[in-house]
């Protein structure tokens, strides 16, 4: 039996293993704080979970269409009118199965042997996965930490050459909690006019999350791009829905008829009472997001002064998501080796940095999707690791 070569390139992300490990570490009867999945720690709102459970009772259990129910399109279309003033017609918003989908279309359609996908290092895991797999070549673009982990424009529109097919984008960041800002994008989106072949997937999924006055930049705002980008975002971060699976992507034109298709022939479609789930998240009160970001500001705080008590640790303030990416080069332990270390023998679970690309050795990600008195406590004994062990 021989599979293609492609699965033997495919990657993961590796939260979701270091998840089970602290699970069968916890199992066995170990004190585990889970700093490391990138979850929020809140219940689904009430009236979102009673709106799937109507459905339910109402009768909504068959298959919808491959793209969403027309209400739920509608809804999404409505709250980015709201909160960036874009016009969006339903006919190009398309309801997936949480956010990756979104990145396994795009990939898919972009990339190919000879091709070149330009994506965020360090970033998300699963850029890179998909790119080698589709046999393109994947070219990092750099998110340093001396530019607050924000994109260069410069260095991003340097990196393009006739090969290049697409180019991914995530603001507010996972891992390191950047934020790019805007003058940023309007450098960047002026240097891609005058590219107009290539295709670009932003990935807005914490645009909610933003902390100390950062206001969000929606790629949709740019006319510019509109006919070639690409919009992921979704209700998993910022209505505590991770379990549910309910994304949705905009497509420009010709992409959206792709994408459609290739929903019918990977999953049909959303599952009916998660989709009314969503309209009720989106139309209801948004008073529990409120409350949800500002006890996550709390925490960023807790977290960076914590951090940078410790020992050979130096962590930037992140300004978006809930994660923190501290500087551990100063320990002398390279970071997946020191991620490990403090789960077998802590009891406390983060990402290495390499995990998230090769610029990602020298830092570690801390979710800060744990409540603060876990924090704390999962922080005092990274203190008093560090102190009594010598990187191995």
């Amino acid at each position: 039996m021989q599979t293609v070569p492609a699965f033997d390139r495919i990657g993961e992300e590796n939260a979701f293993a270091v998840l089970a490990r602290a699970t069968e570490l916890a199992a066995k009867g170990r004190d585990i704080i889970n700093l490391g999945i990138g979850q929020p720690d809140f219940s689904t709102p009430k009236h979102i979970v009673d709106a799937a459970i109507k459905a339910l009772k109402d009768g909504h259990h068959g298959y919808t269409p491959a793209a969403g129910i027309k209400p739920l399109r509608e809804a999404v279309a409505a709250d980015l009118h709201k909160r960036f003033k874009v016009n969006v017609s339903p006919g190009e918003v398309m309801i997936m199965p949480g956010g990756k989908p979104t990145m396994f279309m795009a990939i898919m359609m972009f990339g190919e042997p000879g091709a070149d996908i330009l994506y965020p290092d360090p970033g998300f895991p699963i850029y890179r996965s998909m790119i080698e797999f589709t046999g393109a070549k994947p070219i990092p673009v750099p998110v340093r930490e001396e530019n607050g982990f924000a994109f260069s424009a410069e260095e991003t529109l340097k990196l393009i050459t006739p090969r290049t097919r697409l180019l991914i984008l995530n603001s507010p960041a996972n891992p390191t909690g950047g934020v790019t800002p805007k003058s940023e994008v309007d450098k960047l989106v002026a240097g891609l006019e005058k590219h107009p072949n290539i295709a670009v997937m932003s990935d807005e999924i914490y645009d909610h999350m933003l902390y100390d006055g950062e206001q969000h930049v929606c790629l949709l705002s740019y006319p510019s791009i509109r006919d070639r980008l690409i919009l992921l975002n979704g209700w998993s971060k910022t209505y505590a829905m991770t379990g549910w699976r309910l994304g949705y992507a905009i497509w420009p034109g010709k992409l959206y008829e792709y994408a459609r298709k290739l929903a019918v022939n990977l999953h049909s479609c959303v599952n009916a009472p998660t989709q009314y789930a969503g309209i009720a998240a989106l139309t209801g009160p948004q008073d529990a997001v409120t409350k949800m970001v500002a006890e996550f500001d709390k925490r960023r705080k807790v977290v960076v002064e914590s951090l940078n008590k410790l020992p050979g640790i130096a962590c930037a303030t992140p300004k978006g998501a809930f994660y923190a990416f501290p500087n551990i080069k100063q320990t002398g332990w390279k970071a997946k080796p020191l991620a490990s270390a403090l789960l077998e023998d802590a009891g406390i679970a983060i990402i290495g940095g390499p995990d998230f690309g090769v610029l990602g050795e020298g830092y570690v990600r801390v979710s800060y999707a744990n409540s603060t008195a876990n924090i704390l406590k999962a922080l005092e004994r990274m203190g008093e690791f560090l102190a009594s062990r010598k990187a191995a």
